[in-house]
């Protein structure tokens, strides 16, 4: 199946061309660098997707860089954010040159990180797009428990919005959508697998018995 488009990616160079063209460029913010402001917009816009309950554990994380190459960094940084934001009312955050979006749900938060330059309002899309397919999938039950019955969908659900960083959809319905088929083309079921089990169980039970 054809995957939507991705946000554009300029050609390679335009932005130094524009630069010597004299077009606009950005305003460097305060403390920054001239010229700091000048990089080019990317494909890659997401570092890290992750949601943790309620006591800062991790459940569900994906990391679509190197910034934190292992576990254990990623574990930090992690509580780290979950440290800085589990008590505050604000939606965005701004972490070690990073800029963080996160939404809580009953016993769980949600986050989005991107890189310093990128926009809040496209992070948030992508937060919001995660929270309410998320909404569908558990049944209106964004909570830790069914999160954790459910977490090979929250995997796919995830999948269908970010892929290697690169944001793929927005919009909830179409993420749902893609889901199901996915689900429907599999072909086997959560259900239908532990059918399939406990079927195998039985003959075996059964034939111990003979």
């Amino acid at each position: 199946m054809q995957r939507p488009e991705a946000w554009p990616r300029p050609h390679p160079g335009e932005g130094a061309a524009a630069a010597q063209a004299g077009g606009p460029t950005l305003p460097a913010r305060a403390g920054e660098p001239a010229g700091s402001r000048l990089q080019e917009p990317s494909l890659y816009t997401i570092k890290a997707v992750f949601i943790l309950d309620n006591d800062g554990h991790r459940l569900l994380a994906k990391y679509y860089d190197d910034t934190f190459p292992s576990m254990k960094e990623q574990m930090a940084f992690e509580k780290n954010v979950f440290n800085k934001t589990s008590r505050t009312d604000s939606e965005i955050a701004f972490f070690g040159g990073m800029t963080i979006v996160y939404k809580s749900s009953i016993d769980l938060f949600l986050y989005v990180v991107g890189s310093s330059h990128e926009n809040e309002l496209m992070l948030m899309s992508v937060l919001t797009c995660l929270f309410e397919s998320l909404n569908h999938v558990l049944r209106k039950n964004v909570e830790k428990r069914w999160l954790l019955e459910n977490m090979d969908g929250a995997f796919l659900v995830l999948d269908e919005i970010v892929d290697g960083g690169v944001i793929l959809e927005s919009d909830p319905q179409q993420v749902i959508q893609k889901v199901n088929f996915r689900a429907d083309d599999s072909g086997l079921t959560e259900q239908s697998v532990a059918q399939v089990l406990q079927s195998a169980k039985e003959q075996i039970k059964w034939s111990l018995l003979k």
